[in-house]
Formats: structure tokens, sequence, C-alpha cells
């Protein structure tokens, strides 16, 4: 292992071009000054500058979700980072792999409240991974690199080092582990075989089988999204996906039920109140996919894989609770399968899918389509048309316009879709859509966004246009706070209480104003052209479409009520008149 004098600061740029980083985003500041000194005096680190440190996170967030490598953030001591705070726990609930440096004031003027001085190790301690404050030079490269491995490593997270200013000045020994590995961290990758076994004896022997993927099974790669393929086409078993694991699976193939939760589809739902074994792959049984837990799933037996031993019966009790990745675990599911080489009850599984099929005949994705009106869904549709065959990445801001991205916006492949959720941060898509850009130049790169959440961070257009940048803004706009509106009318009486986006700006003249493109359409007949203007027009655009004001985003599961108990839009087909085979009614 050799080692070179550096300062501090020179550290900090030496490990992460050691650890295969290109892009960095951040903000500059007084307690950091020392790192982009250094910065300056290289060529290998490409630094963005974005407009707020909120925004350099979620570009961090973007180019990690997209590319699969650690995202890495730079941003000043104080404000810099608090500001910094909402991206780190967007990160942390949704699993994403950054490095976050920090500068603070010098060691000895800590805790003496010095001019933009925040105790930033006690604030960000509950939004990530791990943090740590450098007081010693020599305990630098190690924390350096072991960053990277805790944020990539386990379920992944966020990881923020803490460095004073006078630490950045010092000379010390900079060292690059020939072997990384961390002391006491060691996630395990693969799973029991004891519990492998059982799990694949319960899966052979369902009767009416559902896998349900999340957002680990995108994190643990491309090899466990074939993996899940694989496994999917040799049992014929239905599959559906939590808001994160979307692309996991292929929204064209006839075994894919659509996502399921509070806005999922009327048969993913449906087939897991029902079924009676439930393989949980890569996610945790969040609130957004119970709805009341004590009514979820209650004929199932429930196998449950995550990487993170927390996640395994902390809000659902299973069955079978298997440690491990998702690739290395569907690997030795698949080999054991292979290995047993077990029957399948054909019968009982094609008296399930007729049972599905009768879930699916509601069409509950359905809306009544419009002339004068653009309705949102169709918005969805037609870029989703338009675009389909094209290297494209979306992301969301959050609202109705997220659930609707998510519904009518078939996603093929795995990390082609970025959105906040865990978190459901207004404000996320277009700083994230920036950092896909850039890991992604000749992509086109889409953030679905609504009127509200758009002004959160619009401010990063400024970014955009500064590195040629030709993200796209496509705002579904309806001049409401639209979820809120949505909630308040079903829940609240239509008391609309402060959700109305009331003096909004003329957005085609702010996308000018940064040196942008505005586009803007209000009639379906139009919509089909000015969205081939905004894919052909190669800088940042700003797409102002106005879409119907009042329409709601269904299916719905109110706040309170189990899986089951949905409320479906008007133009869900009614079947209340079909009978299954046992003589149930379905609806």
């Amino acid at each position: 292992m050799s080692t070179k004098q550096m300062t501090g600061a020179e550290m900090v740029v030496q490990a992460m071009i050691d650890q295969g980083v290109d892009t960095l985003f951040g903000y500059p500041g007084g307690a950091v000054l020392p790192i982009y000194d250094a910065i300056f005096q290289q060529e290998q680190l490409r630094h963005i500058l974005v407009r707020h440190e909120q925004a350099a996170v979620h570009a961090a967030e973007g180019y990690a979700r997209s590319t699969g490598k650690v995202g890495c953030v730079l941003v000043t001591s104080g404000p810099g980072a608090t500001n910094a705070v909402t991206g780190l726990t967007d990160a942390l609930m949704d699993s994403i792999p950054l490095v976050c440096i920090t500068g603070q004031v010098p060691t000895h003027l800590i805790g003496s409240d010095a001019f933009q001085e925040a105790d930033t190790i006690g604030i960000t301690r509950h939004c990530t991974k791990h943090n740590y404050l450098v007081k010693r030079i020599e305990d630098l490269p190690r924390i350096l690199h072991e960053a990277f491995l805790i944020a990539a490593s386990g379920r992944p997270g966020p990881v923020l080092i803490d460095i004073p200013k006078d630490v950045q000045f010092k000379v010390g020994e900079y060292f690059k582990p020939t072997d990384n590995i961390h002391k006491t961290y060691r996630p395990r990758l693969e799973g029991d075989q004891d519990k492998i076994k059982a799990a694949v004896a319960l899966i052979a022997g369902a009767k009416k089988p559902v896998f349900y993927t999340g957002g680990g099974v995108v994190n643990a790669g491309p090899r466990a999204t074939a993996l899940l393929r694989e496994f999917a086409k040799l049992t014929g078993y239905p599959v559906t996906s939590t808001l994160m694991g979307l692309g996991a699976f292929p929204a064209a193939d006839p075994q894919w039920l659509g996502m399921l939760g509070m806005h999922g589809t009327y048969e993913a739902n449906l087939a897991m109140h029902d079924c009676d074994v439930l393989i949980n792959i890569g996610a945790r049984f969040d609130d957004r996919i119970t709805g009341r837990i004590d009514a979820f799933s209650p004929h199932s037996r429930k196998i449950h894989v995550d990487i993170d031993p927390s996640s395994i019966n902390k809000n659902v009790k299973v069955d079978i609770g298997i440690v491990g990745d998702s690739a290395h675990v569907l690997e030795q599911m698949l080999a054991a399968w292979r290995e047993a080489k077990p029957e399948i009850d054909k019968a009982a599984l094609k008296s399930w899918w007729d049972e599905i099929a009768g879930w699916r005949a509601r069409k509950s994705l359905a809306y009544r389509a419009s002339d004068e009106t653009i309705k949102p869904q169709y918005a969805i549709e037609r870029l989703y048309q338009l675009t389909k065959d094209r290297d494209v990445y979306v992301t969301t801001e959050v609202g109705q316009h997220q659930m609707w991205a998510a519904q009518h916006f078939h996603f093929q492949d795995p990390n082609r879709w970025m959105t906040s959720g865990g978190l459901g941060t207004m404000g996320y898509g277009f700083p994230a859509a920036i950092g896909v850009q850039l890991a992604h130049p000749d992509a086109l790169v889409i953030d679905i966004a609504g009127e509200a959440s758009i002004q959160m961070m619009l401010q990063e257009m400024s970014t955009a246009v500064q590195y040629r940048l030709p993200v796209k803004i496509f705002i579904l706009n309806n001049e409401y706070m639209g979820m809120v509106r949505q909630w308040q009318e079903l829940l609240h009486g239509g008391r609309y209480s402060e959700s109305y986006s009331a003096a909004l700006p003329d957005f085609v003249k702010l996308a000018e104003a940064y040196g942008a493109v505005g586009i803007r359409c209000s009639k379906p007949g139009d919509l089909d052209a000015a969205i081939k203007e905004m894919i052909d027009t190669p800088h940042p655009v700003i797409f102002d479409c106005h879409v119907d004001k009042s329409e709601n985003c269904f299916p719905m599961i109110p706040s309170g009520k189990a899986h089951n108990e949905m409320i479906l839009g008007d133009a869900a087909v009614d079947i209340g008149s079909v009978i299954d085979a046992k003589g149930k009614q379905l609806v």
C-alpha cells in the first residue's frame, strides 16, 4: 500500500478519483474552499455547480440511480449542510448510495456557535446510513474510502463526512486501501440455504401465488432483474411491483399485473389480498402498499427476501424471512428449484389466472377521454407512445402527476424510472433529471412534473442551461396541488384549503428568461405535435401542458382502509354481475 503526502482537501479529491467518481455535485462556501481549490487544480473530477444544496443531493441521486454508481455531493458548513438534509433523508428512505462531504468550522471552534456552524453530525444522524466527523488528518483516507464501501454495500444509502476546515489544510499520508473491507460491517449476500429450500417448497405448492417485487431488485443490479424474469417465466406466476420497483419486470409482459398500492391497479391489489403465497423480493411492506396492516393479504403465507435484516418482520409478520441480496437469493432459489424439479398445480394456476382476468376486466386505469380538454392520463400515454422507441429516462416530482406517470408510462427495463418514493419529496424530479442527463448525455431525459412541485427546485434551470443539458420538464398543469385537492375533495368535504396554485408564473416566459425553450399546449389535437417539438429541441425545455383541473387519480386506497378497499374511477368497467368459478361475486 503506497502512501503520498497530501493536504486533507487533496485527499478528498484523490479518494473520489480512486473510487472511480467522475462527477461531483456541489455548492461552494467558506468551510469547503480548500477542497474547491484542490478541484480547480485537477482535470479528472468534473464538478457541477447547482443553485441549491438540496438540488445537489437530488442530482446525485438521479446520477446514482441511473448508473448504479455512488453519487457524490460537496457542500459547505451550517446552512449548506442543513439544506442538504431533505435530499439525504430522501436517499435514505429510497436506499440510494451517496457520499456527501460537508465542511465544518475549524476543530477548535466546534461548539462555540461560530459563524456558519451547525451540529451536522447530530442533525444528520437519523437521515444517513452512517456519518463521520473527522478531527484527525490521519483518519481521513480510511474514512473516505470506508464511506464508499458503506454507501454501496448492503442496503445502499447516504453516508456523510463532516470535515473541519483546519483538517482540510493539514498535511498527512494519503493511501488507498488494497482491500477495502470494514471490520464490523459485513452485509449478508447469500440467503440461508435451509430457508431457501423451504421457500421453494412453499412457492411450488402455491395455488394462488404472486411475486411482490420492490426497489431492492433494481438496486441489486441487472443480474437480479434478469433472474426475477427467469423465475417468473419458469413458474408462470403473476408479478406486481412497488412504485420503486417499476421496470424490474417488463410492463409489456402478460404476467405483469401493474403497480400495486395506494394508486395501484385493481388486479394487483386484489391478487395480493387473495393470494395464498406471497413472495416478497426486495420490498419493505410500507404503508402505501399494505393499507391497514391487520387486513393485509390475510390468507397468504409470506416469504420476504431483503438485504436489510431490520426489514424482516418490521411491518408485516412473515412465515419465511430470508436475509440476503436479491440477486444472490434469486440465484439460489432458481438452483434449488431446478434441483427439486417440483410439479406446479397447473389447474389451480389456471383458475388463479382466470380470477385475475376478471379483475383485469374492470380496466381500473380507464378514464373518460375528451376532445376539448387534455386529460392528464392521455398526456402521459401520448408521451409514452412518442418516446418508447428512444433511449429515455423518466424522473418525476411528487403528486398526482407522479402516480399517473407510474400508471401510464410503461417501463420495460430497470433504472429508467427515478422518483421519490419513501419521503415523497416535491422538487426531487428536476435536479434528479439533471443528474441523469449528465450520466447519459445522449439520452432523452424527462421530468414529469406538476406546476406546484416544479417550483420547489426550478432555479436549477440555470444549472441545466449552464451545462447545456437538454432536460425536458413536462408539466401537467391543473392549477392545483392536485393530490392535496383530491384528498380534500374525497375526504374533507370539498374544502380546498390552500390547495389552489395561485399566482402561477408564465412557464414559457420563465423558460425563456433562463435561456431555455418554453412550449405550451392546451388542446388534445395539438398534443402530439407539441411533444415531438419538445423531443426534437436540443435545449432544456419547459412544456406547460394544461390539463383537466378536476381529474382525480384512481384507483385509490383511502387512508386507513385495507388494500382491497379501493375507490375506482367512474370510467372503470362495471362487472358486478360477473361471478367467478367458485360462485363468488368479484365486485
